[in-house]
């Protein structure tokens, strides 16, 4: 154990030593290519220990000379990785609500999409980074039952999965959907908040089944007819994500890349944010069900080293 301790140090001190060389030149011959080869190609925990390494070879902060030799779109994302998940999570968030108006679509995104224990984590780092409430902070900056159904996902109350399926509570929850929705005129809408932000997402799975067999509409097709705006987003969010997350991803980023003025900033916040959890999941769902890979579209739709920075993080082809 030793030794791999010892091997895995020198490792990242070699690391440090290249990262200090190339950010060290003269910024005309930066030497990009190294850096996202570097740091596309270790966890966040092996680029931690190059930048503490860094830091006692250099005598400087490897963050504030990452700043100060990138721009653009890589020095985004490399920043990017600078931060755990949470940590990146937690800044997506506050970056959301911070000043004059909402960017509702990352707010959405991230509260809707993460598990419950990822949310656990990120109301902690996010005191710890902003000293500040994450719960408030939400409340502050939405209101009405968008305000309730995000608070809900914040509050993380769902349930863990069980090993035991409840058909009785499956068939009650399904029913209770449709009566609080398509049944009435109007929309329960508390109700629907309330089945999707505590019951887990194995049950959910088959509540949307069996919901089927009440309503002449699925979930997200209820949905669609059901409410509006904010809130319909973020019910179609969650019921995708419930249904198959990694795909739901790699549907955002096709859209994304594909779209008229590509939405560079969503791409590199669902790649950046997911490479350490499930990428190489959606670039496989991708590829099934868009009928070319992520990384050919990558080499579509982007270019220099913002490309190069993508494709080092998604990895070669499978």
């Amino acid at each position: 154990m030793v030794s791999e301790f010892l091997g895995q140090l020198s490792l990242n001190i070699g690391d440090a030593a290249r990262t200090r060389d190339r950010l060290s030149k003269p910024k005309a011959r930066l030497d990009e290519q190294t850096i996202i080869d570097i740091l596309t190609k270790r966890t966040y925990s092996q680029r931690r220990d190059i930048a503490f390494s860094y830091e006692r070879r250099a005598k400087k902060d490897m963050i504030s000379a990452l700043k100060a030799e990138l721009s653009g779109s890589l020095e985004t994302v490399i920043l990017g990785l600078m931060k755990s998940t949470a940590q990146y999570d937690a800044s997506l968030i506050r970056g959301s609500i911070k000043g004059a108006g909402t960017d509702e679509e990352t707010l959405i995104e991230v509260l809707c999409s993460r598990s419950n224990n990822e949310l656990v984590e990120i109301k902690k780092v996010y005191k710890e980074l902003f000293k500040k409430d994450l719960e408030k902070d939400v409340a502050g900056d939405t209101s009405g039952n968008f305000a309730k159904l995000l608070l809900a996902l914040v509050q993380t109350k769902r349930a863990e999965p069980s090993s035991m399926v409840d058909y009785e509570k499956i068939d009650e929850d399904a029913r209770a959907l449709y009566e609080a929705g398509v049944k009435i005129k109007g929309t329960d809408v508390p109700t629907w908040i309330s089945i999707m932000s505590e019951r887990s997402v194995p049950h959910l799975q088959k509540v949307f089944q069996r919901y089927k067999s009440y309503s002449p509409y699925d979930m997200q097709e209820s949905i669609m007819k059901e409410v509006k705006g904010d809130l319909q987003r973020s019910f179609l969010v969650l019921v995708q994500c419930f249904e198959n997350k990694q795909l739901y991803f790699a549907n955002r980023l096709n859209e994304a890349m594909k779209s008229k003025g590509a939405k560079e900033k969503m791409v590199t916040r669902i790649i950046v944010s997911r490479c350490e959890v499930d990428l190489k999941k959606i670039c496989s769902e991708y590829k099934t069900n868009l009928g070319e890979s992520l990384q050919k579209t990558i080499m579509e739709h982007t270019k220099g080293d913002y490309q190069k920075v993508l494709l080092g993080l998604c990895g070669p082809e499978e």
